[in-house]
C-alpha cells in the first residue's frame, strides 16, 4: 500500500489514497482540487523515498470536501484567592481533504 507523509499548516500527516483528513484552512473552494507539494516521504511497498527535506518532484493531489469550523476550545485562566478569572474560546477553521493520488514524478 502506497502512502506519503505531507506537511501543511505546520503539521505533518501520513496519508494514503482514499484517506479523508482535516487540515488547517486552505484557500480553496469546496469541490475544488489542490496539490500538496511539501512531501517529506513516499513509500510504495519496499520502495521508500525520504526527502532531504522534501522529495523532489513528488506531489499529493486532493479534493476539498468541505470548509468548516472545529468544536469550540475553552481557555480558562485564574489566579487563586485574587478574584481574577478570564474565559476565552475559539474555533479553528479547518478544511476536509480527500486524498486522490500520490505521484513521485
Amino acid at each position: 500500500m502506497a502512502y506519503a507523509v505531507i506537511q501543511t499548516g505546520g503539521k505533518q500527516y501520513r496519508v494514503a489514497e482514499g484517506d479523508v483528513i482535516d487540515v488547517e484552512k486552505l484557500d480553496v473552494e469546496a469541490g475544488g482540487k489542490t496539490e500538496l507539494s511539501e512531501v517529506l516521504l513516499v513509500a510504495d511497498g519496499a520502495n521508500v523515498v525520504i526527502g532531504e527535506p522534501l522529495v523532489a518532484g513528488a506531489k499529493v493531489t486532493a479534493e476539498v470536501v468541505d470548509q468548516f469550523k472545529d468544536d469550540k476550545v475553552i481557555a480558562f485562566k485564574f489566579r487563586r484567592r485574587k478574584g481574577y478569572h478570564r474565559t476565552v474560546g475559539h474555533r479553528r477553521k479547518l478544511t476536509k481533504l480527500k486524498i486522490e493520488s500520490i505521484s513521485t514524478k
